[in-house]
């Protein structure tokens, strides 16, 4: 635990985070991050976006939507169903457990190793009876098992009658929006949607940090794209990419190495369609850029009873932490049409997009026609909007109607049966309507943000810092005078305003020694010191020092920010310094 146990030191030192309200003694699941932490998340989702998004555009755009939600959205979703967790009770107490946790734990400390992932109520409670498990805090009996929904719910206005929810995930608000995004994309397939966003979840017993909270940070995509064709255009960038997998046959025969294959290995044997195996290789890489080796990373599929009521198949991206063991970083779902068929029944509205069949054939077509009479004798001179109302909800009124409602309200205006003619027509077509599935990568920021942090700790030759890839390090660069001149000052001063213009983030430091704020900087994983000296104002060069080899070159002071973003880029220290022919030191 040396790596964790230093880490914790550096977060609580350097302020990267710590509990929420801790003035009135903190709320397990929730916290905040500093200046340091900030920085870093920040840097991480852009590199997320950078990776998965910024290449695609052609396919993937990006969009926000509200945190709150109604209930119809989870109710068509399933989450009202079905996103529950098991709770056990204290009666003496009055303490509650998440019931598979506890039951877990308190026979570990037997030495009894059981997983309780899928177990039925029925099941947790039979456990709890046989091995007499008691409450952990005051030995007291425990009740019965009984299911918990995990979602927050709030009112939305004043009325208690208008039920809300913060969204759990970031995906309905997306699958909610099909319909317009559709229509933006141009109703072209495949497309994607991404989304990064705070979503909740009132877990029973958060713990382990930043590993389980009640509030986080998703990073999702929805790819949308035609059964019949699973095809990804983009997956030869990806298809020699190592995939370390354990599928669903070995994890039913309790076999937890992964295999090492290739993305289309993946695809070769029916482990995933080419979509999921493009993103889970991509993660794979991502997670590897990030500072976490392949050796460390497996995909685990999920049993049928393991998965999300949504999903017909799912692998958690799993890491290999110090103070955690393997923890999920990221689960890549095959929804199929699960959530769009859902929210297309219960709101009336059409979720389709439509393929080229390969011969015309003759359909039968349902029309919504407008009665300009009768709308006109309703609402006179807003006739045009109640028309194009009526029309951008044709399949919610003929949904309505067909059902036997003969009134049908639409934004606000109330469209009655006489205000329309349906009929029924025989057209030819060389289309065909179809629901698009759907493949989701999801990435949960906070814990990406521990195991990066966690992966990154270094100690060696009595010196501990964080070795953070430059691009989402929190500081690009630390700017110390080697001494508090003033002319030395000045001029450090005037780099930093130069360098926070040109982008970078900068830390300005003259108090100290100039070991002690190396030192500070390298905490911090800045991979680049910039030292201004004695030679500075005679002839306007500075040194660079390179955070993990202490190596250091002269530059002239103007080339500093080209310095910088190369590193920053990617380029290594030698890499850039030969670049800019910088002497060494």
């Amino acid at each position: 635990m040396r790596r964790a146990e230093l880490l914790e030191e550096i977060v609580k030192r350097r302020l990267f985070y710590w509990p929420s309200a801790e003035i009135y003694g903190g709320v397990a699941g929730f916290y905040d991050y500093g200046p340091l932490g900030l920085a870093m998340r920040r840097n991480i989702v852009e590199k997320w976006r950078r990776t998965f998004v910024l290449p695609y555009q052609d396919v993937i755009v990006e969009v926000e939507t509200p945190i709150v939600m109604p209930e119809p959205v989870f109710k068509a979703s399933g989450h009202l169903d079905h996103f529950t967790d098991f709770v056990v009770a204290c009666t003496k107490c009055g303490r509650r457990y998440r019931a598979d946790h506890l039951v877990e734990e308190e026979l570990a400390k037997r030495g009894v190793k059981i997983s309780t992932e899928g177990m039925s109520a029925e099941e947790l409670q039979r456990l709890i009876n046989e091995h007499k498990i008691v409450c952990p805090a005051c030995g007291g009996p425990l009740g019965g098992v009984e299911r918990f929904n995990l979602l927050f719910k709030t009112t939305i206005g004043p009325y208690s009658e208008n039920a809300g929810y913060l969204r759990p995930e970031t995906a309905q608000g997306i699958f909610v929006a099909f319909p317009r995004l559709a229509e933006y994309v141009g109703r072209r397939h495949p497309f994607g949607v991404a989304q990064i966003g705070r979503v909740a979840r009132n877990e029973i017993s958060p713990r382990g940090g930043l590993i389980r909270l009640r509030e986080f940070t998703q990073m999702e995509i929805e790819l949308f794209f035609d059964p019949q064709n699973p095809k990804c255009p983009y997956f030869a960038e990806v298809e020699n990419l190592e995939v370390p997998i354990v599928p669903e046959e070995l994890v039913a025969k309790g076999q937890a190495d992964p295999l090492v294959l290739t993305a289309r290995e993946v695809v070769e044997r029916g482990y995933a369609n080419e979509w999921m195996a493009f993103f889970m290789a991509l993660a794979a890489k991502f997670l590897k850029e990030l500072g976490v080796p392949l050796e460390r990373q497996k995909f685990l599929g999920k049993l049928p009873h393991e998965r999300a009521h949504y999903s017909a198949k799912s692998y958690d991206q799993m890491v290999l932490t110090e103070r955690f063991g393997w923890v999920e970083v990221s689960g890549h779902a095959y929804r199929t049409d699960y959530d769009l068929s859902g929210h297309g029944k219960l709101s009336g509205h059409e979720m389709t997009l439509e393929r080229r069949l390969p011969a015309p054939k003759e359909v039968e077509v349902v029309r919504l026609y407008p009665n300009p009479g009768a709308v006109r004798e309703r609402y006179g001179d807003k006739m045009g909007e109640v028309i194009k109302a009526m029309k951008e909800n044709e399949s919610v009124i003929l949904e309505a109607f067909r059902s036997g409602r003969q009134v049908v309200v639409v934004g606000p205006y109330a469209v009655t049966r006489d205000m329309v003619f349906i009929k029924s027509e025989r057209r030819k077509t060389d289309l065909e309507k179809f629901i698009p599935h759907v493949v989701e990568p999801s990435f949960g920021l906070d814990r990406i943000f521990y195991v990066l942090l966690e992966s990154a700790v270094v100690e060696e030759e009595g010196r501990v810092y964080l070795r953070l890839p430059p691009d989402v390090a929190p500081v690009n660069v630390c700017i110390l005078p080697i001494v508090k001149r003033q002319d030395y000052v000045e001029i450090g001063r005037r780099l930093v305003r130069r360098l926070a213009a040109a982008g970078f983030s900068v830390v300005y430091d003259d108090e100290g020694t100039i070991g002690s704020r190396y030192a500070s900087c390298d905490e911090i994983g800045t991979p680049l010191a910039v030292t201004i000296d004695e030679k500075t104002p005679v002839d306007g060069t500075v040194t660079i020092r390179d955070r993990d080899t202490k190596r250091q070159v002269r530059v002239g002071i103007d080339e500093v920010a080209a310095f910088v973003d190369m590193v920053k880029r990617g380029a290594s220290f030698s890499e850039a310094a030969e670049a800019l022919k910088a002497a060494p030191v």
